[in-house]
């Protein structure tokens, strides 16, 4: 696993100058596509194209595991909820999968370790099917039939860790292999806003009470417990290697997500980040190694109170405000179309000369930099 995180590259510092040339050089003020110049410059780094960048084959990678922790009462839904959703997921009936189906985008689903049974003729042992491309089935990657309780004893063991974060390059080469030029990164595991709160808190040190959120619309009592685990539980892993974190306050879903986002970046993939539980796995993939942020594009600012913290420490933007809160990797197909819409301006925009204007007009604002 090392050699793997090991292998992600920088990106194209030339690239991303031409992007930045190109861009300027456009007909309009400079600066006045504001984030989308941003995006489309990123990108020239990731794929070291400044035009031509395809963008037609997408995928949200969806990773599905139960947690232990919800016998403490930190949820407010019931269990059969992870199995019932990661079930949805394929019949295209979620908030995710709609989206996905509208917009004739893959979804990779896969079982980190759901509690209970899924019925075995909605599974695969494989993760690109005979056509090469991604199945319509369920990955049967099971580690365990859920975590342990973190409130407890350590969520995991550390090969479990290392297992499910392999097993989130898997996917990431998966989906490299199926021909796919955008990804994003969800998933589904009541329980898993108490999880990626631990985790926040082991990483940052923030104080709990600035991390924690009502999640899927928790009571009052089962916020106070929750409040109580993420301090007394992350406070606990704050000393260990990201591996020990996860081992001890993560879940198997965000062990794959984690591994997701390096394999994403070490494919030099761009790869969209979702909601909390997402964020969070970018965080801990950034603790294995920080070039993983150059491959990573953030979708919306999630209503959960920690999210911002999350975005701080990337050291990214989000790309709108909707006011959600869904998970499941839901906004990643929107922020799919944003990036398209990056790239469009970049392949189909001309630039000044190409446009007849004259662009002496533009030299007090270049000057001035009054934006």
């Amino acid at each position: 696993m090392k050699r793997f995180v090991a292998e992600i590259g920088a990106p194209d510092s030339e690239a991303k100058e031409r992007a930045k040339e190109r861009q300027d050089s456009l007909a309009k003020v400079p600066g006045s596509l504001g984030e989308l110049e941003k995006i489309s410059v990123k990108m020239a780094g990731i794929t070291g194209n400044v035009t031509g960048n395809s963008l037609k084959k997408q995928c949200v990678a969806l990773f599905c595991a139960d947690n232990g922790v919800i016998s403490e009462g930190v949820a407010s839904a019931p269990r059969s909820v992870t199995l019932s959703q990661t079930v949805n997921f394929t019949r295209r009936i979620t908030g995710v999968s709609s989206q996905a189906r509208y917009f004739g985008i893959d979804i990779l689903d896969i079982d980190m370790g759901v509690a209970d049974d899924i019925p075995k003729e909605l599974c695969t042992d494989k993760m690109t099917d005979e056509h090469g491309g991604i199945p319509f089935k369920i990955v049967n990657r099971k580690i365990a039939a859920g975590t342990r309780n973190l409130a407890v004893e350590s969520a995991m063991t550390r090969e479990q860790a290392i297992r499910g974060i392999l097993t989130g390059f898997e996917a990431a080469d998966a989906m490299k292999d199926a021909g796919i030029e955008l990804c994003g990164i969800g998933e589904m595991g009541i329980g898993n806003t108490t999880t990626s709160s631990c985790l926040l808190r082991a990483v940052t040190g923030v104080p709990a009470e600035k991390l924690v959120g009502r999640g899927g619309g928790l009571n009052n009592d089962g916020l106070a417990k929750k409040l109580e685990i993420v301090r007394d539980c992350g406070s606990r892993a704050k000393n260990e290697d990201p591996i020990g974190k996860l081992m001890s306050v993560g879940g198997f879903d965000i062990c794959g997500m984690v591994g997701c986002f390096l394999g994403a970046a070490r494919n030099r993939m761009p790869v969209v980040i979702d909601g909390f539980i997402s964020i969070v796995a970018a965080v801990m993939a950034k603790e294995f190694n920080p070039l993983v942020t150059e491959y990573m594009f953030a979708s919306h600012k999630s209503k959960e109170i920690g999210y911002m913290t999350a975005m701080e420490y990337l050291g990214l933007s989000p790309m709108f405000d909707l006011g959600m809160r869904l998970g499941e990797g839901s906004g990643c197909p929107i922020a799919f179309k944003v990036i398209e819409a990056a790239c469009a301006s970049m392949d189909f925009m001309k630039t000044l000369a190409e446009g007849s204007i004259d662009d002496e007009y533009l030299d007090e604002i270049r000057k001035g930099n009054f934006f």
